[in-house]
């Protein structure tokens, strides 16, 4: 039997998430040169030889969002030998939670062999090279199962936030509706809100009571 010589290449790819005007969007590139030239992409690149993962992923988060200590989460790795077009390529997909004030982004279309880059909301991604539309697809899971379980959506909502806010970021993440007292009862008897002295600034409706996220509950 002839052994086989085909050597194979490790990159990252990471889903960066945001909510913009009430949709779960994420960050996606459209490709200037092929393989699947003027298709969209999720931002990843290959890693480097003196760099781990982690350290590529955090790389490549800050080349394209220019932003540091971002939650980052590693979630899968992709390996089937035939999503990468006339080459083994094997991806190790990370996801990332950007609060929508803090999105400055810096691609540099010339270098980076970028057509465009906008926000997609996703419930309506368009065509997607690869295979991306199943990570963003299990990403996207992998975001509500965490919900579920860990105080995830912290990373999503300003320092000072309102329970109503704090509700809403977790509607457009489980893409559903939640009991109003439910919803309260359960994420006070957590533990992992502070009270305030504070209340919102908003002119429209009467002031609500502002919470921020217990670092230290959330810790342990």
């Amino acid at each position: 039997m002839q052994r086989e010589t085909k050597t194979h290449e490790i990159t990252v790819d990471v889903v960066i998430f945001t909510i913009q005007k009430g949709t779960l969007k994420v960050l996606l590139v459209q490709r200037s040169k092929e393989p699947f030239v003027n298709k969209w992409a999720i931002p990843g690149g290959f890693v480097r030889l003196s760099e781990n993962l982690d350290e590529a992923a955090k790389r490549l988060l800050y080349e394209k969002s220019n932003l540091k200590d971002v939650y980052l989460e590693q979630i899968y790795t992709f390996g089937d030998p035939l999503r990468y077009p006339n080459s083994r390529v094997i991806t190790v997909a990370y996801f990332a939670l950007i609060r929508s004030e803090n999105l400055v982004l810096k691609f540099d279309k010339s270098t980076d062999n970028i057509k465009d880059v906008s926000w997609h909301s996703v419930y309506n991604l368009p065509p997607l090279a690869f295979d991306h539309k199943t990570i963003v697809e299990y990403a996207s899971k992998r975001l509500r199962d965490d919900l579920e379980h860990h105080a995830t959506a912290f990373q999503l909502l300003p320092p000072k936030f309102t329970l109503t806010d704090l509700q809403q970021t977790y509607e457009i993440i489980l893409n559903t509706t939640l009991d109003k007292r439910n919803f309260r009862k359960k994420i006070l008897s957590l533990n992992i809100l502070t009270e305030l002295d504070e209340y919102s600034k908003s002119r429209s409706k009467r002031p609500a009571k502002l919470y921020s996220f217990n670092e230290k509950s959330l810790e342990e």
